[in-house]
Formats: C-alpha cells, sequence, structure tokens
C-alpha cells in the first residue's frame, strides 16, 4: 500500500534530472508550468504520505495510530501522540516541498529553469502507474489487507489474541480518531500561511536572535554529534592514537618483532661469516658438533637408542636425496 514512497523518490529524481542534477530545492521554483507532469505526480506523493483521506497513507497512517491507542497502555498512548505530532510535520514539509519547487517564483539559476523538462517514456511511465496505485490500492484493499474479519493472510501470520486490536479500534472516541487528520490539516495550513501568504512576517521572524539560536540548534541535530566527538570520539582517536599505535602496534610489537630480529642479524652477521672459512676441517668440526649435540637431545627426550638411530637415519637419507 506504499506505492506513494517509491512515488516520492521517483519524482524527486525525475525533478533532480530535469533541472540538471540540482538538489537543493531553495535553488527551484516556479516549476509547476514547466513540469506539469511532474507537479501532478509529487502532489499525488505528498497528499498520500501525508495521509489525505482516500488516499493510500491514509489507511496505513490511520490505521497504525489507532492501533497504537487502542492497547491503552502509557506506552501504547506515547506512541499515538508522538505518531500524531509526527503527521502534523510531515504535512508541514510535504506542504512546504510543493511550494518550493513549484508554486514559488523561480529562485535558481535562469538557464537551468528555463531548460527545465520532463524525462523520457521511460521515466513517466512507472510514475503514473505509481500514481494510479497511490490514489486507488488504499481505497479498494482496504477490507481486504486491514478490514476487520477479513481472512486474506490466512494462518501464514499468527496474532495472539490478546495483541489482535482491530476490534477495539473500531470503538476509540471521536477526537482521538480524527486527532491525526487534524493535526495533518493543520500542519498543510500552516506550510501555506507561512510560505505563501505571510512570507514577509517568516523572513524578519528568521532574522531574530531567538529564532537562530533554535534554528542551530536543531540543524546540528541537538548537538549530539558535537557532543559524540568531543566525549567519546576524540578520546578514542587519542587512545588509538598513542596507546595502541605508538605504544603497541610501533612500540612493543616492533621491539620484540620485526626491528628486533633485524637489529639481532645485523648484529651477528659479522660474527656468523667466520664460520664459512672455506676450510674442510672447520666445517667437519661444526657436523660433528651438531651431531652429537643431536644425539644428546634425542637420547634425553626419547630414551632409546635404536628409535634415535632410526631418526638419524632418516635425517641421513633426506640429506641424500636432497
Amino acid at each position: 500500500m506504499h506505492f506513494f514512497k517509491a512515488l516520492l523518490f521517483l519524482g524527486a529524481g525525475s525533478i533532480i534530472h530535469a533541472v540538471a542534477d540540482e538538489q537543493d530545492m531553495r535553488k527551484m521554483g516556479g516549476l509547476k508550468n514547466l513540469l506539469p507532469f511532474s507537479y501532478v505526480i509529487m502532489l499525488i506523493g505528498s497528499l498520500a504520505l501525508i495521509g489525505f483521506p482516500f488516499l493510500a497513507g491514509f489507511y496505513s497512517k490511520d490505521t497504525i495510530l489507532e492501533v497504537a491507542y487502542a492497547k491503552y497502555t502509557n506506552f501504547g498512548h506515547f506512541a499515538y501522540y508522538l505518531g500524531s505530532l509526527a503527521a502534523f510535520f510531515t504535512a508541514f514539509y510535504s506542504t512546504r516541498l510543493l511550494f518550493l519547487v513549484f508554486l514559488s517564483e523561480p529562485n535558481g539559476n535562469k538557464n537551468i529553469i528555463l531548460n527545465a523538462h520532463e524525462g523520457s517514456w521511460k521515466l513517466t511511465l512507472p510514475l503514473f502507474i505509481l500514481s494510479f496505485f497511490s490514489i486507488t490500492v488504499g481505497f479498494l484493499a482496504r477490507e481486504i489487507f486491514i478490514g476487520f474479519g477479513t481472512d486474506f493472510w490466512n494462518a501464514s501470520i499468527f496474532i495472539l489474541p490478546s495483541n489482535y486490536l482491530l476490534v477495539d479500534i473500531e470503538f476509540i472516541d471521536l477526537f482521538n480518531k480524527l486527532l491525526p487528520l487534524i493535526l495533518t490539516i493543520l500542519g498543510a495550513v500552516l506550510a501555506f500561511f507561512i510560505y505563501l501568504l505571510n512570507l514577509d512576517f517568516f523572513f524578519s521572524v528568521k532574522q531574530t536572535q531567538t529564532y537562530k539560536y533554535i534554528f542551530n540548534f536543531l540543524s546540528k541535530k541537538w548537538y549530539f554529534d558535537k557532543l559524540y566527538n568531543t566525549i567519546i570520539n576524540q578520546n578514542v582517536l587519542l587512545y588509538s592514537y598513542y596507546f595502541t599505535y605508538k605504544d603497541i602496534d610501533r612500540g612493543l610489537l616492533e621491539i620484540i618483532g620485526p626491528s628486533s630480529i633485524e637489529n639481532l642479524v645485523l648484529t651477528n652477521s659479522e660474527s656468523f661469516k667466520k664460520f664459512q672459512s672455506g676450510n674442510i676441517f672447520h666445517y667437519l668440526f661444526i657436523f660433528l658438533c651438531s651431531l652429537s649435540i643431536l644425539i644428546f637431545f634425542l637420547l634425553t627426550f626419547f630414551n632409546s637408542l635404536k628409535l634415535t638411530f632410526i631418526i638419524l637415519s632418516l635425517f641421513f637419507l633426506f640429506g641424500i636425496l636432497i
């Protein structure tokens, strides 16, 4: 039933394509006559998103909110009122989108605005299909998917009797049934009033210092990123650099690892060269010493003369084959 979400995403892509990949709504405006098809499909998608009666979003949004209220718990009522407030803001920014992109005076580059054009049929056909379903599918399928007593899902989705609330939503008082719709209308009217009827007053309010504080607080996401970067992120980076990288990686591991081995080889390489004197007497002496040490260890660990002889034989055989 959420065809309108795909419609809005694809519609936004169509508009961005039409205005030479410009993505800032504040640099658009006046596109209603230049992009009439895009205007209609964005209007349909926005109305469905805010839950305009009889469109697809109206049934899904209201049912979700009514189910939350019908639980009659503190969490359920909190979710209901929070969702209703979200419906208000959704209606506000959806109306704002329509005004800034299509209904306001052109506010972008002249050449981009004049060359704005609709996409080809490959782009407009999916938008037309999605807009058609956004209008019709909610009204036609409301009783199939969420209607009381529907057997559409049969036993594919099991719902505990204690969680089956489609009965309870039929007995919610009229005010709480209409509250999401009332807030939706208020959000749309407020956006229309601010951006169309009394824009000068809104502009003067935006110049006040109080508004700037509020705007900075909200635009910076309640300073969560700054707090996270200052308290957690920076400390983790400093700890990672000074302890993990400098002390462990470049310190301890370098000392006992590559650097230590490299220094050991360089230091003792001159001593090792002396063993290669070129005299057979020296080589035989080293061979006998090594063989004596090997026999000593074999007799010590295996404590068997026979097994020691077998192992030595294998060593000699392996050396001959090589």
